[in-house]
């Protein structure tokens, strides 16, 4: 009879093991689908430009253009033609706004469209996996879309493309866990509490959070001028509610109905994997409907997904949530 007990205890520990095991391998294969982009290290590029904390936009933005000028020459000059291509268009013919850029390996850069100094409605994307200068055409064009969108209501408004972070490859074991998220986190607190300086006195900041974006925004702690947080095309946040956030601001959730992230198993084992699904009613965020969007396509012209993201910028209720209600 004991040897019966041991072998079925031993056998019920197995099962469990491997049950841990196949949920883990679950949540890998479900985020790791899609291709990742090709990364660029040991890219030449000058060190980035040093600023005094109270240095104006407009200073920041003249030498990170030099910034992103010479690091286009060292590109080519390396041989790394594709990169300069890149870098030649970010430099946008002279007018770009760059508060932050750095050319070295894949890549940081902070990205102003619209007149910072005189908005008082200012959102802040914050971008998932495999954003890197290599991939930053499609980053910005989302940026670009959702400040024609914001414009267009609101003439006080501004976009910022927060790529400043060490984002994770999609097809890698960084990507299932919150390490870069928490480095993230460490600079985007202080970032956020500079641009509030920066806006117009008494600006709106709010963070609009992509894949695994919205796991760096749920462990950023952010002060009263962030009033609303999204997030979107999320794998989850690590926190079993939308309370637990170290924010103030409306949390936000919603997700497309041709988003592959749903199929992620929402698990946490080990470190691996980020819990609760923001979109679950459990989670406690507000929904937003992003219509038939898939993970790559919430801020494209004319979707539902970007109506609802504006909306959530400029401090109005979304129609999608006004109809939950």
């Amino acid at each position: 009879m004991a040897l019966a007990t041991r072998t079925a205890s031993g056998a019920g520990a197995w099962c469990g093991r491997i049950r841990r095991t196949s949920l883990a391998a679950l949540v890998a294969a479900a985020v790791v689908f899609p291709v990742s982009a090709a990364a660029s290290a040991d890219v030449p590029a000058p060190a980035p430009a040093s600023f005094a904390e109270d240095a104006a936009p407009q200073v920041r933005y003249a030498a990170n253009r030099a910034g992103l000028a010479e690091a286009a020459r060292m590109a080519q000059e390396g041989d790394r033609t594709g990169r300069a291509a890149r870098l030649r268009a970010m430099e946008a013919a002279g007018a770009a706004q760059f508060l932050a850029f750095d050319g070295r390996g894949r890549g940081r850069a902070v990205e102003v469209l619209g007149e910072l100094e005189t908005a008082d409605r200012v959102a802040v994307l914050v971008p998932g996996s495999d954003t890197t200068l290599d991939t930053y055409e499609r980053f910005r064009a989302g940026a670009v879309a959702l400040q024609q969108r914001l414009q267009a209501e609101h003439p006080r408004s501004a976009v910022v493309a927060w790529l400043g972070y060490d984002t994770p490859g999609t097809v890698s074991t960084t990507v299932l866990t919150a390490a870069r998220a928490d480095a993230a986190a460490a600079e985007l607190t202080p970032f956020l509490d500079r641009l509030a300086g920066m806006a117009a006195p008494g600006a709106r900041l709010s963070l609009l959070c992509h894949s695994y974006g919205s796991v760096v925004c749920a462990r950023t702690p952010t002060g009263p001028a962030v009033g609303d947080m999204a997030l979107f095309g999320s794998p989850g946040t690590g926190a079993a509610a939308a309370r637990d956030l170290p924010t103030g601001a409306r949390v936000w959730a919603g997700r497309g109905s041709g988003d592959w992230v749903a199929n992620v198993p929402h698990v946490r084992l080990g470190g691996l994997g980020f819990g609760t699904d923001p979109v679950d009613p459990a989670f406690g965020a507000r929904a937003f409907t992003a219509g038939a969007a898939g993970h790559s396509d919430y801020l494209k012209p004319g979707t539902e997904s970007l109506e609802s993201l504006a909306a959530i910028a400029l401090g109005t209720t979304p129609a999608s949530e006004a109809s939950h209600a």
